[in-house]
Formats: structure tokens, C-alpha cells, sequence
């Protein structure tokens, strides 16, 4: 029996961000959840919680790779979590586990997943940054998701 593989969409950003990037990233994780896709992020707070909240709106499936080896330090929206004792080096474990990289505003670590997934060569679309990486796509919204995951 053949069974269909499920599009991973990993969501990178900040964890300390403002409430407008904070309402991207629920957005986005909504997006996720209705095209039946699965959330993979770094699980802790932030833009990271804020995704996973937007995915169990619609009943998404989330899973959060954590820098610790503690399995209580995820968010409340995680529904599979993998505590990696990895610190940063975990970056790389989210970065590769997506087919396609949704980055929102961060710094160095979120700055490391997008130039890791483009090495890995996957589609990488920026929201309200980095656009001034080569590869990375800009979208002007999360609903631009909607036309552009379907594809990949």
C-alpha cells in the first residue's frame, strides 16, 4: 500500500517578537494546519509558540525540536516533541526537516535555519524578512502560502 507523504513546513523566527510577528506566525500556522500540512519548529516561545497556536486552531499536527534534553520545555501547542540536548546545533535538525522553510523576523539562530535550508536546497519564503538573502522568496503575507505550498 502507498502511502502519501505529508508536507512539512518548517516555520522559523524569533523568540521574543512583537504582536504583529506574533500574528504573522499564528497566521501562518493556520495556513499550515487547512492545506494539511505539518508544523515542524524549534517549540520553545515566540514566533515558535505563536505558529503552533495558529495550527491547533484548524487542528494542525506540530512538532517542536528543542534545544534541551527536557521534554516539558516545549510550548502548550506541540504535539510531538523532540528534545535533542543539541543547543543551537539543533538549527539544523529544523531547517532539514522541512520540505519548504516559512521565516519570519529573528536573529542569528533564525538567520543560521534559513542559510542551512538553502544549502539543503529547499524552497525558503520570507515574511516581513530576509529578503535581502539570495534564494529566499519574499511573500507580502500568509495567505500567499495558500497558493505557493500545494506545489511543492
Amino acid at each position: 500500500m502507498e502511502r502519501k507523504k505529508v508536507l512539512q513546513v518548517a516555520v522559523v523566527g524569533g523568540g521574543e517578537q512583537d504582536g504583529e510577528i506574533l500574528s504573522i506566525a499564528r497566521e501562518v500556522g493556520s495556513v499550515i494546519a487547512r492545506l494539511g500540512a505539518v508544523v515542524v519548529c524549534g517549540g520553545l516561545g515566540g514566533v515558535m509558540e505563536a505558529v503552533a497556536r495558529g495550527a491547533k486552531l484548524h487542528d494542525g499536527t506540530t512538532v517542536g525540536i528543542l534545544p534541551s534534553y527536557a521534554h516539558d520545555e516545549s510550548n502548550p501547542f506541540i504535539d510531538i516533541t523532540i528534545p535533542t540536548g543539541l543547543g543551537h546545533a539543533r538549527n539544523i535538525l529544523v531547517a532539514s526537516a522541512g520540505d519548504v522553510v516559512v521565516a519570519l523576523p529573528g536573529s542569528h539562530g533564525t538567520r543560521a535555519e534559513v542559510s542551512i535550508a538553502l544549502i539543503l536546497g529547499r524552497s525558503v519564503f520570507g515574511i516581513r524578512a530576509w529578503g535581502e538573502i539570495p534564494g529566499v522568496q519574499q511573500l507580502r503575507n500568509p495567505s500567499d502560502l495558500l497558493k505557493l505550498l500545494p506545489n511543492i
